[in-house]
């Protein structure tokens, strides 16, 4: 069992704080252990507390979309939540909570170890870079802390207003380029 399939598995049983207490599954994450792109949401809703699993309920299958549109496949990737747990009635995580699960996602980054973390909407923009508004600096590639992280909007933003379906699209696309552009470059002209 790897350090990460550990990880998870601790995370499975989790009781920190008052999430655990209503939730079916926790949701540690899913994907390739060493993954390039690593994507961080909010927290699982109602599909991912049933089955365990990040992003498989609405906004999951727009993720999985623009995905494919950029030539990449969900198997390709690594994707978790700020929490590991579904809030009640989908709410935002409490300072508390993210607190509670934080050290877990540290943990998954190091072990991961991603070319780039792709944040995904306000809530993980603001808990991992301090940010307050996604939507003004999606599309960028920003250097913190010795990481890349690159900003998108929740794929969930496209469900309530479906022209950000394709700035999602495009957002995806420009990850995956220079991702690429990375692997074979460097920053140069990015940073």
């Amino acid at each position: 069992m790897s350090n990460l399939e550990r990880l998870e598995e601790y995370i499975k049983r989790c009781r920190l704080c008052r999430l655990a207490i209503n939730r079916l599954n926790a949701v540690p994450g899913e994907g390739r252990f060493d993954a390039d792109i690593m994507f961080i949401g909010e927290a699982p809703g109602k599909s991912e507390d049933k089955q365990g699993r990040p992003f498989v309920g609405a906004a999951g299958k727009i993720l999985e979309e623009a995905l494919e549109g950029a030539g990449i496949k969900r198997e390709d990737v690594y994707i978790t939540n700020i929490v590991k747990c579904r809030p009640p009635n989908n709410r935002a995580p409490l300072r508390d909570e993210i607190d509670s699960c934080i050290s877990y996602l540290e943990k998954q980054i190091k072990i991961i170890d991603p070319l780039i973390i792709c944040i995904l909407g306000n809530t993980a923009y603001h808990t991992l870079l301090k940010g307050s508004s996604i939507t003004m600096n999606r599309g960028k590639l920003i250097d913190y802390k010795g990481r890349y992280y690159f900003l998108t909007i929740h794929p969930a933003a496209a469900i309530y207003n479906p022209s950000l379906r394709s700035v999602l699209m495009d957002d995806i696309k420009s990850l995956v380029r220079i991702t690429k552009d990375l692997k074979k470059r460097g920053l140069e002209g990015y940073i």
